[in-house]
């Protein structure tokens, strides 16, 4: 070894390098947690507000004309809201023959699949030598080298 070598190439000789089938692995374990996360219902839909909470605009309303208030749509909108699981399946049923969601396809595309940066989502057109994940700059490397390489192991 010469005397004047890179510390990027000392520092690339000690990573470990992943397989194609421990990076698709990994990024399938990825993918999972997110859709784990995202599978939860909203947790402050069954919120009830308390009833000894002070109210501070009595003063105004009791200004305004004494009629009583009718609840509009977007009182019925928000109590009966639906999830998208529910949506799903009241579109299944009730059109089962339109295009929905599960009919609905498109050809492949006859183009070059685009590439995005794991960091700032902008083109890439590196490619991370350890794990696979795209960056655009060795300034988004430097931040993938930092906090998302390897962190998470297959």
């Amino acid at each position: 070894m010469s005397a004047r070598e890179s510390h990027r190439i000392k520092e690339a000789e000690k990573k470990r390098v992943l397989d194609e089938f421990a990076r698709q692995r990994r990024a399938r374990k990825a993918l999972e947690a997110l859709e784990q996360d995202n599978f939860h219902e909203d947790p402050h839909a069954d919120l009830v507000m308390s009833k000894k909470l002070p109210k501070f605009y009595d003063n105004l309303e009791n200004n305004r004309s004494k009629k009583t208030k009718r609840k509009g749509a977007d009182y019925y909108k928000a109590k009966y809201r639906k999830n998208f699981i529910q949506l799903l399946e009241e579109e299944k049923i009730y059109r089962p023959e339109a295009p929905n969601y599960f009919s609905a396809q498109a050809s492949p595309s006859n183009l070059p699949p685009r590439h995005f940066c794991a960091v700032c989502g902008d083109f890439s057109n590196y490619t991370c030598t350890a794990c696979g994940t795209r960056y655009c700059s060795i300034r988004c490397l430097g931040t993938h080298q930092d906090t998302r390489c390897l962190k998470w192991t297959a």
